[in-house]
């Protein structure tokens, strides 16, 4: 039997979205549309059969399936990770190649606010090395948790977005009081 080659489910969405995007910028409705039905047909088809096996999977395999990046992906995309949101949030930032801390999470909005940990983390200077950990970093958020639709990276020791300065000062003068 020959070794399977794991398709990079990255890769694969991101050649998904080129395909469509190059018929949208073609100006072909039809075909644009048409290739849209296309893609949810077979995602509705795929996450119909992997609901079934999911069903009939023993219990005790799932978290070791959780582990696998594909699989993981796959389930959160078809709604059908056993985890929740914050669950696989803190998965994604377990594995992160960068040590990085959650500074909120906004569900209405789908924004992930995270924060570069202070000890040890990256220097936070734009190098390729940060760049490249935070692309690795937001692939990963897209691929396991498909609920978050942007990732805001702080640099270390920010307390998140900036709050309003109260204006302290001495109290007026009290009136003088009869005697």
């Amino acid at each position: 039997m020959s070794a399977r080659t794991v398709p990079d489910a990255r890769e694969a969405g991101r050649r998904v979205e080129e395909i469509l995007d190059g018929l949208a910028g073609a100006g072909d409705r039809p075909a644009l549309a048409a290739a849209e039905e296309l893609v949810r047909v077979l995602m509705e088809f795929y996450g119909a059969g992997l609901a079934r096996l999911v069903d009939g999977l023993d219990p005790a395999r799932l978290p070791g399936l959780l582990d696998d990046e594909l699989v993981g992906g796959l389930l959160a995309l078809h709604d059908l990770h056993p985890e929740d949101v914050h669950t696989r949030i803190g998965r994604v930032l377990a594995a992160a190649p960068e040590p990085v801390e959650l500074a909120g999470f906004d569900e209405t909005e789908g924004v992930l606010r995270l924060r570069q940990a202070a000890a040890g983390g990256g220097c936070g200077c734009g190098s390729a090395g940060t760049d490249t950990a935070r692309r690795t970093l937001e692939d990963a958020v897209a691929t396991l948790v498909p609920e978050v639709v942007s990732v805001e990276l702080e640099p270390a020791g920010s307390t998140g977005p900036r709050q309003p300065l109260l204006q302290i000062g001495t109290r007026p003068p009290a009136p003088a009081r009869a005697r």
